[in-house]
């Protein structure tokens, strides 16, 4: 691995493998983006609710400030001004972020970062405003208090039992909780106070050692316990098995420590990440269109599921878009950090040519009004089943922007 001398210094050719140019997928993603969204808000127009997903009966699912999916729509909104320079956008998204300040105090869960660094986080980036740094340095306050030495990490989820309904999590840390690192990153950098910084770097270090396995796939669920900070269980709460690579999961670590190694310069971080992008890449399980299974695993012998899993109902078994475009965003990134021929921003892009086909992007006025189609919450619970999911969206139109300033700056 060859770790590149500054950033943004590989170009390349958006093309098709044959040579050919290919259709700009930025403007087809983001055009769609903007007719989805402008027909969602006449549904819900004020943010008393969220849009999240659908219901069985397909119909808009929102949640009300009381979930961890919230901020991704004002974040939606935050790329598309950024992408259109539309001040229409501007306006809604202050107006959706802004409402969702009081949970600046939200202390119960881990996904204080995903809430407000995807609203605020994007509004501080794109209008400076004062305020939106205090918010986000309440949150990352907010973020610490479920951060203990002993275990070295940050509690994700308060006590509950795994599927066998026997081993108890008293103290679970999931892969997911990397991606809320970059709340506390951003709160180290505006105070100059390394505090925030300390706890993230000794979470991404505890993460590293327990939630990988050899081949650089990541367990979902580490529990330890509180009062020693041993490993008692490695297991999974949304992915197929305890032994399976649950592609959510994955995606997850690939991008957390992408960002994490941005925002330290650690090369034991660099190395994870590529780790994780080079099993997830190499797989044989991985479909030709890059767009994952939900789990790389699923169905496969050798992996034994706790949960309540009937082979009969899985004959096909779902994609996940929202893994497909988190993995695409951390991918651009990533390819800025090393040298390895354009190779991991091919891969990006070949993700998002086939998000932005029909297959997955939806049809205007379709979809609930979402963006994209086949994203999957958690089988295990029998939630969000191939269904449109706000979060993919979300680092689709995220992907979508880096794609866009990578291609920009290979003609400057």
């Amino acid at each position: 691995m060859k770790v590149k001398g500054m950033l943004l210094s590989s170009l390349v050719f958006l093309c098709s493998c044959t040579g050919q140019p290919t259709v700009n997928i930025v403007d087809v993603g983001y055009q769609r983006a903007e007719q989805q969204l402008v027909s969602q808000l006449k549904v819900i127009p004020e943010p008393e609710a969220y849009p999240r997903t659908v219901d069985k009966d397909g119909n808009l699912k929102a949640t009300h400030k009381n979930d961890w999916t919230e901020g991704f729509y004002p974040g939606c909104m935050w790329y598309l001004y950024e992408y259109s320079g539309k001040e229409s956008w501007k306006e809604e998204a202050v107006k959706w972020t802004e409402a969702l300040e009081p949970l600046k105090k939200l202390t119960n869960h881990h996904d204080i970062g995903f809430l407000l660094y995807c609203s605020f986080g994007n509004g501080y980036r794109l209008t400076g405003d004062e305020r939106y740094k205090d918010v986000l340095i309440e949150a990352a306050n907010s973020l610490c208090t479920r951060f203990t030495e002993t275990t070295g990490c940050i509690e994700s989820w308060n006590y509950r039992k795994a599927w066998n309904g026997v081993d108890e999590w008293f103290y679970p840390v999931i892969i997911d909780n990397m991606m809320n690192l970059e709340l506390l990153y951003f709160a180290s950098k505006v105070t100059g106070n390394p505090f925030y910084a300390d706890i993230a770097n000794t979470h991404a270090e505890t993460t590293l050692k327990n939630h990988f396995r050899k081949d650089y796939s990541c367990y979902h669920v580490i529990n330890y316990d509180e009062t020693t900070g041993n490993v008692l269980h490695k297991g999974t709460s949304q992915g197929f098995s305890d032994n399976s690579a649950w592609a959510r999961g994955q995606a997850w670590a690939i991008y957390g420590y992408t960002m994490a190694y941005r925002e330290t310069q650690r090369p034991e971080y660099l190395e994870v990440a590529v780790r994780a992008a080079d099993f997830w890449l190499t797989h044989t399980n991985l479909p030709e269109d890059k767009v994952p299974y939900w789990d790389f695993n699923a169905g496969q012998e050798g992996f034994v599921p706790d949960w309540n899993y009937d082979p009969t109902n899985f004959q096909k078994i779902p994609r996940d878009a929202s893994a497909a475009a988190i993995t695409a965003s951390a991918l651009i990134e990533l390819s800025q950090y090393i040298e390895d021929n354009g190779r991991y921003f091919k891969e990006a892009e070949n993700i998002l040519q086939s998000l932005s086909s029909p297959s997955y992007l939806a049809e205007a006025g379709t979809n609930s009004n979402f963006v994209l189609k086949h994203s999957v919450g958690s089988i295990p619970h029998g939630q969000e089943i191939d269904v449109p999911i706000v979060y993919a969206d979300y680092y689709y139109l995220e992907a979508l922007l880096r794609y866009n300033e990578f291609m920009k700056n290979k003609t400057t």
